[in-house]
């Protein structure tokens, strides 16, 4: 649906367009400049006026279904929008038509409901991992038996979905779910393919979905995973500075916020994995509580620090750590001196459960697949605990979104898009991207703006304690009773356990309250 705008309004919207970063963007919703026959939301043929346009790329009008939801003790009537927002650059050409998913409750009072935008991360991953396996109506199981690739794709009614106290907007970004490119050119892909275009494009739909639903009024929050880490600080940055848009809180699910931590020769990319890797140990034996790894984290920030820092020239630091590691991460004590102490995740992932003939998952430790090479010198093997969800997750949204939501594009559905990772601008110069400047700019704009991070244990891709690290930093004056971090046994996922889905929704709702 699409708000009508006066003149004095559209001279508004060019001033703030104005100031986005990079080459400017603007947009409006790609079913506003069909002809007015292409308004139909059933999906159907825009006409033959439309196939004049430069844009073969189209994806369809937007589809408005209405649903009921039974579920435990209670019922949820909502409607349910799936479309696109079209984002054009500053000569009024397309550039790009994002897909969004948008389910908000019936019979309530938009001006106090809340609507949270979510998005996943990569670069390169679609929002159904965040949609159907926690906070959308439908779930997916993830776990266990159907944590399978020829498992049926089927939905079930999600009983932890956020939808009871919040609206939700899923976004995926170009080149992710069914967003893609209507311009052609290498100039386009770099600016979109960026991390400051990707964040100026995010928070500029986010504002043209509140303008078209009537919702500026509304409490906002957003939501992000993994590499949302990086675009959720920054994207809230934008909102509050360049698209005049408040928000209220801000939810990231296993995050990563600073690359600096997690590569080169830091040595505290060591310190933030040990206690991830000593989780996925230990729940080898039974279930894991963040409290139960009190004794790692000690031993990671103190003693394995300061015997780390001496390095390798100091033999006697170097054999007293490494043999602590392996005797925390159940690694072989040979394997652990050889490494000195000092386990890139590869390399966990093979030593760990090498002698059964199997590798472990890097986004959950606690899964383990067969090794396909396990005579092999290098690891040569994918993410036992990522890949096999590949099939049935896509599945799982095109059925969804063709079915359910009387929406049907065409062209592939991109679950995971390595072309994107492939060809993204992280930036250059001597530091690697970081989220942390935006965050502590966003606590400091707005006393009111509360922030939850989340982990899971055994999360290998993100560590949990990396993130801790990273949040002790920051100043009481912004981060006291404002900031927290939740850890939830799971890994990357973490949603897919269970009762760490039911934790999460309750966690959110009561940062919401």
């Amino acid at each position: 649906m699409v708000m009508s705008l006066g003149s004095c309004r559209v001279a508004l919207l060019a001033m703030l367009v104005a100031t986005t970063t990079l080459a400017p963007l603007h947009a409006q919703d790609a079913a506003s400049s069909q002809p007015a026959a292409a308004h139909s939301k059933s999906g159907a043929s825009p006409g033959k006026a439309a196939a004049s346009e430069p844009d073969q790329h189209r994806l369809p009008p937007d589809s408005i279904t209405k649903h009921t939801l039974a579920l435990p003790g209670r019922s949820l009537s909502f409607t349910a929008t799936a479309g696109t927002i079209r984002l054009f650059n500053d000569k009024n050409e397309p550039q790009a038509d994002i897909a969004t998913t948008a389910y908000q409750l019936d019979n309530t009072d938009a001006r106090t409901r809340p609507v949270t935008f979510l998005f996943n991360g990569g670069p390169g991953a679609s929002s159904a991992w965040l949609q159907l396996g926690a906070a959308g109506p439908w779930r997916l199981p993830l776990a266990g038996d159907a944590a399978s690739a020829s498992a049926t794709p089927a939905l079930l009614p999600n009983a932890e979905t956020w939808l009871d106290f919040t609206d939700l907007v899923f976004i995926d970004p170009v080149g992710t779910g069914y967003s893609r490119f209507v311009a052609d050119g290498e100039d386009v892909r770099k600016r979109f393919y960026s991390v400051e275009g990707d964040v100026a494009a995010l928070s500029l739909v986010i504002r043209r979905w509140l303008e078209q639903h009537d919702r500026l009024l509304s409490p906002k929050y957003v939501a992000g995973e993994s590499y949302g880490g990086i675009r959720g600080p920054r994207v809230v940055r934008d909102l509050q500075t360049k698209q005049g848009v408040g928000i209220k809180g801000l939810i990231l699910v296993s995050p990563v916020m600073d690359f600096r931590e997690l590569s080169g020769s830091s040595l505290l990319q060591y310190v933030t994995r040990l206690p991830s890797m000593a989780a996925v140990a230990r729940q080898q034996k039974g279930p894991v509580t963040r409290a139960a790894m009190a004794d790692v984290e000690a031993y990671a920030r103190g003693e394995y620090l300061a015997d780390l820092v001496k390095g390798e020239a100091d033999q006697d630091a170097t054999t007293r750590l490494s043999d602590r590691v392996a005797a925390l991460t159940g690694i072989d004590k040979t394997v652990s001196r050889r490494l000195a102490g000092r386990f890139d995740t590869s390399e966990f992932q093979r030593e760990f459960a090498r002698a059964s003939g199997k590798v472990t998952g890097r986004f959950d430790g606690s899964v383990q697949g067969l090794d396909p090479f396990p005579d092999s010198s290098d690891g040569q093997f994918g993410d036992p605990s990522a890949d096999a969800l590949i099939a049935p997750l896509t599945s799982a949204a095109v059925d969804l979104t063709r079915n359910k939501l009387n929406w049907r594009p065409s062209g592939s559905y991109q679950l995971l898009n390595g072309a994107v990772s492939g060809q993204w601008d992280f930036g250059r110069g001597r530091h690697p991207v970081e989220s942390i400047t935006q965050l502590r700019e966003i606590l400091a704009v707005d006393p009111k703006l509360r922030v939850l991070v989340t982990g899971g244990l055994y999360d290998l891709a993100a560590p949990y304690f990396g993130n801790q690290i990273v949040l002790d930093q920051l100043p009481p004056t912004l981060a006291q009773n404002r900031v927290s971090l939740i850890v939830y046994p799971g890994g990357h996922m973490f949603y897919a356990d269970d009762p760490s889905r039911q934790a999460l929704r309750d966690d959110v709702k009561a940062m919401m309250k």
